[in-house]
């Protein structure tokens, strides 16, 4: 178990949560090592253009979209969630993402931003992520930006996790090998906890 380190994201707090949740983890940048591994954890904190700068500066893409295309599983976090679709629009500036997930990322439609702190979600009985949780199950959220068209992402065949702020935004993705969660699980507490536990499950 890998996660990626491209210079952005909370990697200590998601190793001690995946060790926690039973994996054997390893943070680093070497890109052999993320193709290879069991499951690829691919975070993200602050801004888009940032984190596919990064992303991009340690050629990190096209391991990323190979992983995927082979069925090996990737797991996004916050922005590293965020990355995997087509584009982000930060402050009139539209930075292209890996496409690997069809959509945007825009600003969320609400007086308060950012959105931050504990909220519900809506999973589907499909989800595998969410599987065992209850409907008020709470997750921590830290972003000013989401994709806003769940039923977009949702008619492409992907399992669509929901929540709301200042309108509806997708809160988790779950399609083939590729899971990602706007909130971050390695700061939810038990029910984080259990969300990676169910994805470890997968590999």
């Amino acid at each position: 178990m890998v996660v990626l380190d491209y210079g952005s994201g909370n990697l200590r707090s998601a190793e001690r949560a995946l060790a926690a949740a039973g994996a054997a983890v390893r943070v680093t940048d070497d890109l052999s090592a993320a193709a290879g591994a069991t499951g690829l954890v691919v975070p993200g904190v602050g801004a888009f253009a940032a984190c596919m700068a990064g992303i991009e500066a340690l050629g990190a893409g096209p391991v990323i979209a190979e992983r995927v295309a082979a069925g090996r599983p990737v797991l996004g976090i916050c922005v590293g969630m965020q990355v995997l679709f087509e584009h982000g629009d930060e402050h009139g500036v539209v930075t292209k993402g890996l496409g690997l997930l069809p959509g945007g990322v825009t600003k969320l439609a609400a007086q308060r931003l950012p959105h931050m702190g504990w909220n519900t979600v809506r999973a589907p009985g499909s989800s595998v992520l969410f599987a065992g949780l209850s409907a008020d199950s709470r997750f921590y959220f830290v972003h000013s930006y989401g994709v806003t068209d769940p039923e977009a992402l949702a008619a492409t065949g992907a399992t669509v996790t929901t929540a709301d702020h200042g309108g509806e935004f997708v809160a988790a993705v779950e399609r083939g090998p590729l899971s990602a969660a706007q909130f971050h699980p390695e700061k939810s507490s038990a029910t984080g906890a259990a969300l990676l536990r169910n994805w470890l499950a997968t590999l």
